[in-house]
């Protein structure tokens, strides 16, 4: 198994990130032609999601997310910025974790679909994800 850790910069407001390009570049590093890429994010407060990105669907997360999760004081986990309990919360709706297949060398997505970061927490700017490799 290849793994390797990326480190992000996530800034101050809620946030989709597109990791595609960091996710393509990884599994290429290593010239597989099949396997299991599995992306993980080590934190309390982010998951990983797959969708598409740049049509609105990102923006349209965040919203819903807002919805489900609002950034006020009914959280009993209280510390950080108001509303930060909603950031422990959000990653069992968007775990911190996806696998997706490797095939020929390449990322198995579908045409429109993207591996994003989703972090709501504006207490923590800086970020890591996992990458793992399993060849197969």
């Amino acid at each position: 198994m290849h793994s390797e850790t990326i480190r992000l910069h996530t800034g101050d407001r809620a946030v989709v990130r597109d990791l595609t390009a960091e996710c393509r570049d990884f599994v290429t590093s290593y010239g597989a032609s099949s396997g299991l890429l599995h992306v993980f994010v080590p934190h309390a407060t982010a998951g990983i999601a797959i969708l598409e990105t740049g049509a609105g669907s990102d923006d349209d997360l965040l919203a819903a997310l807002d919805e489900l999760l609002p950034a006020d004081d009914r959280w009993r986990h209280r510390h950080g910025s108001r509303g930060h309990g909603r950031s422990h919360v959000m990653p069992a709706l968007v775990p911190p974790y996806a696998t997706v297949p490797v095939v020929g060398g390449r990322l198995a997505l579908g045409t429109w679909q993207s591996i994003c970061l989703v972090d709501l927490n504006v207490d923590n700017a800086d970020r890591e994800v996992r990458l793992s490799f399993l060849e197969g």
